[in-house]
């Protein structure tokens, strides 16, 4: 799998003590769904994901929730096997963008704390903005973006210290050997035709196709500026 420096994020909040909701915000397919089902089904041995763009489709089972008795119930009816206690149950509500009210039921269910819960959505400041009560201290807002160019030299198999090495160069301004020169920007090129976004790295990486990357990046229907080289 594709590393990401978001994932040490997700997996110290969810270890930690924190009273508060992990909030995901970012564009569409940067990867937001996959980390957090990679990293929580990690953790806990009952891992529940309800995605609320897939509910509006069809059952509507969260859209008229306004009580925490509420949402166990539409949760019961789809993962009523899964509801076990709080320290091996993740509860994972992805695009909760769908629904505004659920932003403000987050406070409650955080005070009830029958399980850890973490979500993720796309558009979040504009669906905070239609939520009349915003419970900024029930949760931890964090934004993802699609991969940098330290996270693509991952993808291409670059080994750590060599990363560090770069990143330590690079932030003191100092030269590489012309060998290394080369081979980075090499990769740095790769990196500006290829892009960030997971679904294109992991099609550059198994077929070595432009054209094939062309073709999802015309699908992606949002792109983002991505970063050049960060610190973990």
């Amino acid at each position: 799998m594709l590393y990401r420096k978001i994932e040490k994020t997700i997996v110290e909040h969810l270890e930690s003590k924190s009273n508060k909701v992990l909030l995901i915000d970012g564009a569409r397919q940067v990867g937001k769904t996959y980390i957090v089902r990679y990293a929580g089904r990690k953790l806990f041995e009952n891992f529940i994901e309800i995605n609320m763009v897939e509910d509006s489709l069809g059952e509507k089972l969260f859209e008229q929730v306004k009580t925490i008795e509420d949402f166990y119930l539409s949760l019961s009816m789809i993962a009523g096997d899964k509801m076990q206690q709080k320290e091996n149950t993740l509860i994972f509500i992805d695009e909760i963008q769908e629904y505004p009210h659920l932003l403000t039921l987050l406070k409650f269910l955080v005070q009830d704390d029958c399980f850890h819960y973490i979500a993720s959505g796309s558009l979040l400041g504009v669906a905070l903005l239609k939520t009349t009560s915003i419970p900024m201290g029930s949760i931890q807002k964090v934004r993802m973006f699609p991969l940098d160019f330290e996270e693509f030299l991952y993808a291409n198999g670059v080994n750590e210290i060599t990363i560090s090495i770069l990143s330590k160069k690079f932030k003191k301004l100092e030269s590489l050997d012309e060998s290394m020169h080369y081979k980075t920007m090499d990769y740095f090129r790769k990196f500006l035709l290829v892009g960030g976004m997971p679904d294109a790295v992991n099609s550059y990486l198994l077929e070595k196709n432009i054209v094939s990357v062309r073709g999802i990046q015309t699908e992606t229907p949002t792109t983002e500026v991505v970063g050049f080289l960060t610190t973990k």
